[in-house]
């Protein structure tokens, strides 16, 4: 699961977010909501962390943002035990969950992950595109009902490309969807990922379903 963290106290980010990355979450810190919402212009997660308190922007500020822009990723508050309103305000601006400071680190994770449940059960389950199927739920891959076997990263891109359907995605979107946000890849990381990802989905069939679009990205497409 990839988490984004965002809290301004420098020594709780530092804990949590090394606590998290113990539990097996991917996790990128921020300390302030104006940094938040610059990540959120380029990154895709699982579940979003905010504590209410930042400079800059605030937690609040950041969920408006977020729901101003059609992201819908599960949100989770961080907010002071008196602050009944900004809860209450949080819930209202589209907020998934709240979690009261001081919290147990094990309610934390058990509301992460009851939260990517949520998510997941809202996606849709079964993703089509002419005869490719992938099984969100199952993270299976068929074509013409052949089971066809993908790595992580080449799954995650397939899996982005159908979300996104005769969408242009470009190299940079597939880029932060593989990797966590320090990552520094190479220019030509995802066209090599495509190349073999086609040599499965593409090469052993007649029509061809992922689309070069040349200077933009690429789209995977109906068959005409």
């Amino acid at each position: 699961m990839k988490i984004l963290l965002a809290e301004d106290q420098k020594t709780l980010n530092t804990i949590m977010k090394e606590r998290l990355s113990q539990q097996g979450f991917v996790v990128d810190a921020v300390l302030d909501g104006e940094e938040a919402i610059d990540i959120l212009e380029y990154m895709t997660y699982d579940v979003i962390i905010l504590d209410i308190m930042m400079p800059k922007k605030n937690g609040l500020e950041v969920l408006t943002h977020m729901r101003g822009n059609n992201i819908q990723t599960p949100v989770l508050l961080l907010t002071a035990k008196d602050k009944v309103e900004d809860r209450v305000k949080g819930l209202e601006l589209g907020a998934d969950d709240y979690l009261i400071k001081p919290f147990a680190f094990e309610e934390l994770v058990a509301r992460l992950h009851a939260l990517s449940r949520r998510r997941d059960q809202n996606i849709q389950e079964v993703l089509t595109c002419g005869d490719l199927e992938v099984n969100t739920t199952t993270k299976s891959v068929t074509r013409n009902k052949t089971a066809i076997h993908l790595s992580k990263k080449e799954y995650l891109i397939v899996e982005y490309l159908m979300k996104h359907k005769n969408e242009v995605v470009s190299r940079e979107r597939l880029e932060n969807v593989t990797s966590d946000y320090d990552y520094e890849g190479y220019s030509n990381v995802i066209d090599v990922f495509i190349k073999m990802i086609r040599k499965k989905i593409d090469h052993p069939f007649d029509k061809k379903l992922i689309q070069t679009v040349r200077g933009f990205g690429y789209s995977m497409r109906e068959p005409q």
